[in-house]
């Protein structure tokens, strides 16, 4: 148990309702998409940047763990607590948006703050960050999104999340601030990132080991009007993976992401005539014009899905250029690439109904029928891409008898990260009971529609097990990764100079090691 004494200490600081010792809270909070393990043994919800200090120093300093958690949508047990008395900080208290300095093109905004509220945010300013957030923009904070890094909205051109950012402020285990960047000097703001060694990069990806990222400060850049959308199918993956090699080296588009067949029907059972109704609507209006916009949503209703019934492997791109002509230029250039790889265009519906409605409902986090759902990932170097495929068909070959047994389903969302990286992302599906997570992510209509299913510990096992052993063949064939976690073998993957300079910063940083125990292997 906590001691009651920095409960109170805390209680005076923050208040009773950003301090909760209900067992429901600390249960909930301490769970990710995928991990369910012990409770926190109280969360704080600090609304300043000061009170975020204050808990942080105190916290340690009783020698309780500190883990920050942002939106939630990680599955790879970064915020799940290994201590029992672990304190649980909810960054979504601290969600302002700081400064949006048009002359210096920089945006700072607190670490809670969701991606689609700094959207919102910036929306009639003409400007946007290069890298604008995940699929679970709705959820997803800045701060978690850069601890974790990650990937989708502009990262086909503008690489992760890190990549856009200027400058951090970091809370230390000693409830001390340090700016990173410029902002680092005395006489400085955040407009420039390399001030001397990288200090920003220090903490992106870090998992919350290093420090609590209580602000950041993103690099903006002009929206640009010229838009295009393209999808391709293909029979088989070695020539759609070609393709999008190919599409990423030459800098074409914003984003590229593709699925398998089984990802694809995922896809199409879950979404409901009202989804359709709704994203049709976002469509129309970010056409431009009534008359632009009541021709694309009349194409789109009469394309229907139809279209996706006979294609195995496909790819889906969006495109962006200061003029309509360039965009289409693009196209074509991305046309001409599929075609020489075989691949087949198909109606553009996919990109143009997401790219209109970019932070939707994260009702994808179960399966259609309510299955649970976790995914695993590795990110490989263009020339790699297909081999990594190919062994890991192999493996799940190995399983082939688990997966059928359990009925476990696996698909793959592929995606291209600037000019040089694949993503390969299994995902699997199984008949299990759902967790609070989801209970409270998915949407109430949507969670009403779906049939459910028992607890099922012996599936959830049988997708631990493979899980953990795509892991390991990820770190034999030298993956990068996302969302380090708990989960990926990162102190096993690294060369032994690289792990003693992290665990001298962790000592140096962290002496005690109370920031999040067990993230990083640390």
């Amino acid at each position: 148990m906590i001691d009651s004494t920095l409960i109170e200490r805390m209680r005076s600081l923050l208040g009773n309702d950003a301090l909760s010792l209900e067992p429901e809270s600390r249960d909930y909070l301490a769970q990710d998409i995928f991990t369910r393990g012990m409770p926190a043994g109280a969360v704080l919800r600090p609304a300043s940047i000061e009170q975020l200090a204050t808990t942080v120093a105190e916290a340690s300093g009783a020698g309780c763990a500190v883990i920050a958690r942002g939106g939630g949508m990680s599955y790879s047990s970064g915020y799940v607590p290994t201590e029992a008395d672990s304190v649980l900080i909810d960054m979504r208290g601290l969600n302002r948006v700081l400064e949006i300095n048009r002359q210096d093109m920089y945006v700072t905004v607190e670490g809670g703050t969701t991606w689609r509220e700094l959207r919102d945010a910036l929306a009639g300013t003409g400007l946007r960050t290069p890298y604008w957030g995940t699929l679970s923009g709705i959820h997803a904070t800045v701060g978690g999104s850069l601890s974790q890094n990650s990937i989708f909205w502009g990262s086909g051109h503008h690489g992760s999340a890190a990549e856009s950012v200027l400058a951090l402020k970091v809370v230390l285990a000693d409830g001390s601030i340090l700016d990173t960047g410029s902002a680092g000097q005395k006489n400085s703001t955040p407009f420039f990132r390399q001030h001397g060694p990288d200090l920003t990069g220090l903490f992106c990806g870090d998992c919350g080991a290093l420090g609590v990222k209580a602000a950041v400060t993103l690099r903006l850049a002009p929206e640009v009007p010229g838009r295009a959308f393209g999808a391709y199918a293909f029979d088989d993956y070695p020539a759609m993976l070609a393709a999008m090699a190919e599409i990423s080296r030459q800098d074409l588009v914003m984003e590229c992401f593709g699925f398998d067949p089984f990802l694809q029907a995922q896809r199409m059972r879950r979404e409901s005539l009202a989804a359709d109704a709704k994203n049709l609507l976002g469509v129309m209006k970010s056409a431009g014009g009534v008359s632009k916009g009541l021709a694309e949503g009349a194409r789109i209703a009469r394309t229907g899905r139809g279209f996706m019934e006979n294609v195995d492997w496909s790819f889906s791109v969006m495109i962006e250029d200061r003029t309509g002509p360039g965009a289409a230029e693009r196209l074509e250039a991305v046309r001409q690439i599929a075609g020489g790889e075989g691949g087949r265009e198909l109606p553009d519906t996919v990109p143009r109904v997401l790219r209109a409605n970019p932070f939707g409902p994260v009702n994808s986090i179960i399966g259609p029928e309510g299955e649970r759902w976790v995914p695993v990932h590795g990110i490989f170097p263009h020339s790699r891409a297909i081999a990594a495929m190919d062994a890991i068909g192999k493996l799940f070959d190995r399983f082939e008898q688990s997966l059928t047994e359990h009925k476990i389903g696996v698909g793959y969302l592929l995606t291209t990260v600037a000019a040089n990286s694949t993503v390969l992302e299994p995902v699997f599906f199984w008949p299990d009971a759902l967790e609070e997570v989801h209970r409270r992510s998915v949407e109430p209509g949507h969670l009403r529609r779906i049939r459910g299913f028992p607890e099922n510990p012996a599936a959830r096992a049988a997708v631990t097990e493979i899980r953990e052993a795509l892991i390991a063949l990820f770190t034999e064939l030298g993956a990068a990764h996302l969302q380090l976690g708990k989960s990926y073998q990162y102190r096993d993957g690294l060369q032994s100079a690289n792990w003693r300079l992290i665990e001298a910063l962790k000592k140096e940083l962290d002496p005690c090691r109370r920031m999040n125990p067990g993230v990083l292997g640390l």
